[in-house]
């Protein structure tokens, strides 16, 4: 007969033992790995997160602010990160996720799946810059959702808690069972007792487990609508901030070629500068501007004859008509068709049209006078309307290879002069620049425009280039001494530039007699400043 315990009790086998304990070692063994993260990301798109995450003091305070009050945030804005981010973002199921996150992965998944998410989308697959600002227009919604959540989270941590004493039970289970083990296979009736203990504490862990994650889940499915409503309110704002800033970069001529290229801290510190630049409010004024001239630049075409309105006399002969064409068919009309011709007789086709285009450097001289403040309709300043016109021509310039120059002015002591060669890339920068400058006080055109006479006499000198274009841009009147005038149209003979002029605000300016009228070649007045379709045909015949 076997040995009893002390309570009497055979002991038992091992074998019998394992038998009962079996389920907990398989449990213990055999736990499904859990992740943290709801958005699958390969190596290079983590680096690209820690990359940007380094280089972003906006990412990093967000972070280091939920941190403080949420639990797990850091990985909820890595997720919003990657998803916006990736072009193709693919979210793991909620079984595969850790307890803990599973407020995370519902604020991912109800973001991912808004219809507002694909517009936002759109601005950021494979720009971490965008992806980032995505995020960190989220902030407010994410605070408020995280702060609506608190009572989710906390039964998903729970959850999580019961679950790792389950795990820990069922451990226990085969540890016991281990320990409980002598070389002949019997287990001493104490040892038995301690794995029969161990069992009933595993499936006690096991139904609380299951009762924490039965009851997180209930109260995450209660949150779902609430956060779905915020995941989309957040991807709109987000899309309408991601959105702004790339009309923003358009309107002041930053393709996205060129942001791609540039640095993060760069790009941060232009796009804070577009946001908080005086010129700031007419971006989508200045954006009007560049996308008419872009279609007058489509649509001119050089030399062209233009729209017939009649016959003129002179010795075009591209404009001969038909008529003084069969003349020359006849041996005997021949010789008064010659005549003709040298006098400048010949019938032709008189035509309006587009002039031929200018080659040396395009000019503007922009008035920032005290009185270039007044708004006009819509609460679009002289100044906007003529900075933003000017900038325009700065496209004109570059299309055409041609050197451009802003002169601001204002009294005869005030003048500044920027200068963007047609060989030269034309800095955000020194747009920005020449677009924010304003220098007050009163009106002199003798300044400005012998300051451009001077660059194209010097630009003559140099390269031998004529025919450059001047655009006077003023909403004044002053006068001009004879003996300046003299030189002017000295030089306007010699160099063969021509001088447009365009008065904002002020029709009187323009009228015929005016001194700008006398100065100028071509001149119309602008009084609807938001109307930019007023200046179109500088940008045919410019």
């Amino acid at each position: 007969m076997g040995e009893t315990g002390e309570t009497g009790k055979k002991p038992s086998r091992l074998g019998e033992l394992a038998s009962r304990a079996g389920k907990w070692l398989s449990l213990s063994a055999a736990a499904p790995e859990r992740h943290t993260a709801a958005v699958v990301a390969d190596r290079f798109e983590q680096i690209t997160w820690r990359d940007t995450y380094e280089q972003s003091a906006g990412l990093r305070e967000l972070a280091e602010e939920l941190d403080e009050h949420y639990d797990h945030t850091t990985d909820l804005l890595i997720d919003a990160f990657l998803a916006a981010y990736k072009v193709r973002p693919r979210l793991r199921e909620r079984a595969e996720m850790d307890l803990s996150r599973l407020v995370n992965h519902q604020v991912i998944t109800s973001l991912v799946e808004s219809p507002e998410f694909a517009e936002l989308h759109r601005e950021t697959a494979g720009d971490p810059y965008a992806a980032a600002m995505a995020v960190l227009a989220q902030a407010a919604a994410l605070r408020r959702l995280l702060e609506h959540s608190r009572d989710v989270q906390e039964q998903a941590e729970q959850a999580k808690r019961a679950q790792r004493n389950a795990e820990g039970a069922a451990t226990a289970v085969g540890e016991a069972l281990q320990q409980a083990a002598d070389e002949e296979g019997t287990v001493p009736t104490s040892a038995a007792d301690a794995v029969q203990r161990a069992i009933e504490a595993a499936e006690a862990s096991k139904a609380a487990a299951q009762q924490s994650a039965q009851a997180a889940a209930q109260a995450l499915t209660a949150a779902v609508p609430g956060i779905r409503a915020a995941a989309r309110n957040a991807a709109a704002k987000a899309a309408e901030a991601v959105r702004e800033e790339a009309a923003l970069m358009r309107a002041w001529g930053v393709g996205p070629g060129e942001l791609q290229r540039m640095p993060f801290d760069q790009r941060a510190r232009l796009a804070e500068r577009l946001r908080t630049s005086r010129l700031a409010q007419w971006a989508e004024l200045i954006g009007r501007f560049r996308q008419m001239a872009g279609g007058e630049r489509a649509r001119k075409v050089e030399n062209a004859a233009g729209e017939l309105v009649g016959v003129t006399l002179g010795n075009d002969l591209s404009r001969v008509i038909p008529s003084e064409l069969a003349g020359l068919g006849v041996p005997e009309l021949r010789a008064v068709f010659a005549a003709r011709y040298a006098a400048g007789e010949l019938m032709l086709y008189d035509s309006q049209g587009e002039q031929t285009t200018g080659k040396g450097a395009i000019i503007a001289c922009v008035d920032t006078s005290h009185s270039m403040y007044a708004e006009g309709p819509g609460g679009v300043t002289r100044e906007a309307w003529a900075k933003a016109c000017a900038l325009a021509l700065l496209d004109q310039a570059r299309h055409a290879k041609r050197d451009f120059v802003g002169i601001l002015f204002s009294a005869a002591d005030k003048l500044q002069v920027f200068r963007f060669p047609a060989d030269q890339p034309a800095g955000i920068d020194r747009t920005l620049d020449f677009a924010e400058t304003f220098l007050g006080g009163g009106t002199s055109y003798q300044r400005p425009l012998t300051a451009a006479r001077e660059l194209l006499e010097e630009e003559f000198n140099d390269a031998a280039r004529k025919r450059g274009d001047i655009v006077m841009l003023t909403d004044d009147e002053c006068d001009v001494t004879e003996e300046w005038t003299r030189g002017w149209n000295d030089a306007k003979h010699l160099l063969g530039f021509r001088v447009f002029g365009v008065a904002i605000g002020t029709p009187p300016a323009a009228e015929a007699g005016s001194v700008l009228d006398a100065l100028c070649d071509n001149l119309r007045s602008i009084e609807d400043l938001t109307d930019v379709h007023a200046a179109a045909d500088l940008f045919r015949v410019i």
